[in-house]
């Protein structure tokens, strides 16, 4: 099913005030023209299909935020979000036609990528959806196997206006960067991708973990608003989140045993 009708399938728009309803109004006008009639709606007030327009339109505007950071939009930038979009989203033509028009449409408005994110954070309650907006400019950023310092700078800085915990930008990069080698430090960032500390108990562990997983489930995120060809994306997130607790439990047995 294409994401393109999404929230507008029966001749309706939502409309947000801020960058993303910016960004919104621009594509909806552009492409469906003035016949489309538009409503209101706030926090908390996003059904399923206006959650994965906002979510699409949230994406691929940030995404141009992040391939100007330094000045201008170069050729290889754009050669490489097409490359994401035809080889990791494997959207159809028309969802890669409406994908870059939003694109184009945000690389020249006056709103930072931290605007986007704060809004969105705004918008969205669901943590998994916002960690996912996260990874998926990870793995542009990571598309041509280096973080460039421009996007280091950007990832780095996100988490806290998208309402996520700060420590997650080491988790990610540690998942990202292949040719970096286990190191010592690699327990903790299996931590920060529970959100915990080597001091929490084996109990909260087992609670993080669970709420960490019911947030990434596939049917539970689809429900939020992922369109299908964006399921991967939350798949590998979970994958993630149960290799970070099967490791941080091994280590705690091996610790008890060396102990005892």
């Amino acid at each position: 099913m294409s994401w393109l009708g999404a929230g507008i399938g029966a001749g309706i728009g939502l409309v947000f005030g801020g960058p993303i309803g910016a960004a919104l109004g621009a594509w909806i006008g552009g492409s469906f023209g003035s016949g489309v009639k538009r409503v209101t709606a706030g926090a908390g007030q996003l059904g399923r299909d206006g959650a994965q327009t906002v979510f699409i339109v949230t994406l691929f505007s940030m995404l141009a935020k992040m391939a100007k950071a330094d000045g201008q939009v170069s050729t290889a930038e754009i050669q490489l979000i097409e490359r994401f979009i035809q080889d990791n989203l494997r959207l159809s033509a028309e969802d890669r036609k409406q994908a870059i028009k939003i694109f184009d449409n945000a690389k020249n408005d006056s709103f930072s990528i931290y605007e986007y994110a704060q809004q969105y954070h705004q918008l969205v309650r669901n943590q998994g959806m916002r960690e996912m907006v996260y990874r998926l400019l990870f793995a542009v950023a990571y598309a041509d196997g280096t973080l460039h310092a421009s996007e280091e700078a950007i990832l780095r800085r996100l988490p806290s206006y998208l309402g996520l915990s700060e420590s997650l930008f080491a988790a990610m990069q540690a998942e990202f960067d292949r040719r970096a080698p286990a190191a010592a430090g690699s327990l903790q960032q299996h931590y920060d991708v529970l959100g915990c500390s080597p001091d929490t108990s084996d109990r909260d562990l087992k609670l993080a973990y669970r709420r960490k997983a019911a947030e990434f489930h596939p049917d539970k995120i689809a429900a939020k608003g992922l369109p299908e060809e964006f399921m991967r994306y939350a798949e590998d997130q979970m994958k993630s989140i149960t290799v970070a607790y099967d490791t941080i439990v091994e280590a705690r047995k091996r610790s008890v045993e060396v102990t005892s």
